[in-house]
């Protein structure tokens, strides 16, 4: 199954197998044949920070659809399927009058996705109004309701495993004023055009180290436009890296650590991605 046009980076190798799931009947089976077999698992989310090597991952690739794409909002509480888009999430939940996920609708993954690295912008996150989630770990079956605390979640980060299927997620969210809610989702959605790329990217490679901007350095390190291969970091935002129609995944992965390597040598600062990076280990030396 080609799993590159499956992430935004629309590049990278397949997967030996793919399963989408759409009700807790298949998630439940496809549990216990893991348990079974014991085959790597890859969960796709909507690929937004994902990059697969061009050898692709050979194991169970799993995307979500069905019944894990509903949205249910009762007054200020809402309880979204771990496929949700946060951009929905965040349109939906401003049209019904409520306020705190405005900032949602400039990350283009999914509920599931944005709970696992607690994923935020515009000065909020999902930690701010997450109440609980509800999770199930492929690899044995456990299905286990989780309240915030018990996430550990910080900064770009959450102790959510890689096997760990988020099925859904609670939102605590306030009274607001629709014009209001909407308005700022325009703005955001009008910044974004302005200062950062489309294309083929899957947003911010590298975590804002304490008190500066991965970005920052990596333009006052002379690096945007570098170039390797099909794979170039954003004249318009360094910390975009940009794919070539039909590139490669592994030119993104030399041009990461490239650009890792020369921003701590010129500015002694090490950046270390956010990006998450599935089947390099095999990938030859250049």
């Amino acid at each position: 199954m080609p799993i590159g046009p499956l992430t935004t980076y629309r590049v990278g190798g397949p997967a030996a197998l793919h399963v989408e799931l759409t009700t807790e009947e298949e998630l439940r089976a496809v549990a216990r044949a893991v348990g079974e077999t014991g085959v790597p698992v890859l969960l796709i989310g909507r690929g937004s920070n994902l990059l697969v090597a061009d050898a692709g991952f050979p194991g169970l690739a799993v995307t979500l659809g069905g019944v894990f794409g509903q949205l249910e909002v009762v007054a200020t509480q809402v309880r979204a399927g771990g496929a949700v888009s946060l951009p929905v999430l965040a349109r939906r939940t401003a049209a019904a009058g409520l306020t705190g996920l405005e900032w949602a609708v400039g990350v283009p993954g999914s509920v599931g996705g944005a709970v696992r690295m607690n994923a935020g912008g515009h000065g909020s996150d999902i930690s701010e109004t997450l109440v609980s989630c509800r999770i199930v770990e492929l690899t044995t079956g456990n299905d286990k309701e989780l309240a915030k605390d018990d996430l550990a979640l910080g900064y770009r980060t959450s102790n959510v495993q890689a096997h760990d299927v988020v099925l859904r997620a609670t939102f605590a969210l306030e009274h607001g004023d629709r014009a209001s809610s909407e308005a700022q989702i325009a703005d955001i959605v009008r910044w974004r055009r302005e200062n950062q790329p489309g294309g083929s990217n899957a947003g911010s490679v590298f975590t804002n180290p304490p008190n500066d901007s991965a970005g920052r350095l990596i333009d006052a390190a002379g690096l945007k436009g570098h170039r390797v291969g099909s794979a170039h970091v954003s004249p318009k935002h360094a910390n975009f890296f940009q794919a070539d129609e039909g590139g490669s995944a592994d030119d993104v992965m030399a041009l990461i650590e490239e650009v890792q390597g020369l921003v701590e040598e010129r500015m002694g600062v090490r950046l270390e991605p956010e990006l998450r990076r599935v089947g390099f280990e095999a990938r030859p030396a250049r």
